[in-house]
């Protein structure tokens, strides 16, 4: 198993070249220590796990790993359908003229709403296209919890969940972030 950095996960989704709008993901918190849990889903690019914490407002750090090379049917079952919440993950604009560009597409995606019925989940669809987000879906979340559905892929991946716990309480102990206020 192949443990990396949290947002070198996050480049192998956007760069995956899977259907982006294909992906569901579960996350809330983690069942001890700090942070958060997150597993992102595809039936055909697999299944990633990531645990990340906030060192500080301003900086994110986590590690994370391919748990599965797909989704099969018993791990479809553990992932959100199209009711739940959404997310999307989003590569930076490059240049001033690819934002641009987006927030044009975005305001003409913006304008046809308004002008005509439609649904929360067809805006959301519409504003990923302009954005060209690379993976977004339907996501199972809770801030102040765990999903039954992250309870139950942690039990599946049980070696990943205590290697990544181990990496990020690595992680956490090298960055002093549990020492708190002295």
């Amino acid at each position: 198993m192949n443990v990396r950095d949290w947002q070198d996960i996050l480049s192998d989704i956007t760069e995956s070249g899977a259907d982006a709008g294909g992906w569901r993901a579960v996350a809330g918190n983690r069942a001890s220590g700090i942070g958060e849990d997150m597993y992102l889903g595809h039936p055909s690019a697999g299944v990633y796990q990531l645990k990340t914490y906030a060192k500080n407002p301003f900086e994110v750090r986590g590690v994370g790993t391919r748990v599965a090379r797909r989704i099969d049917d018993d791990l479809d079952s553990l992932f959100p359908d199209e009711d739940a919440g959404r997310f999307g993950v989003q590569s930076p604009m490059t240049d001033e003229n690819e934002a641009t560009e987006a927030a044009r597409d975005l305001e003409s995606v913006l304008e046809a709403h308004s002008d005509a019925p439609t649904t929360p989940g067809d805006l959301f669809e519409d504003v990923m296209g302009a954005l060209d987000s690379p993976a977004y879906g339907p996501m199972e979340h809770d801030s102040y919890g765990r999903p039954d559905g992250l309870d139950e892929l942690s039990g599946t991946f049980e070696e990943a969940e205590r290697l990544l716990n181990t990496e990020l309480d690595d992680l956490v102990d090298a960055d002093e972030t549990n020492r708190g206020f002295q």
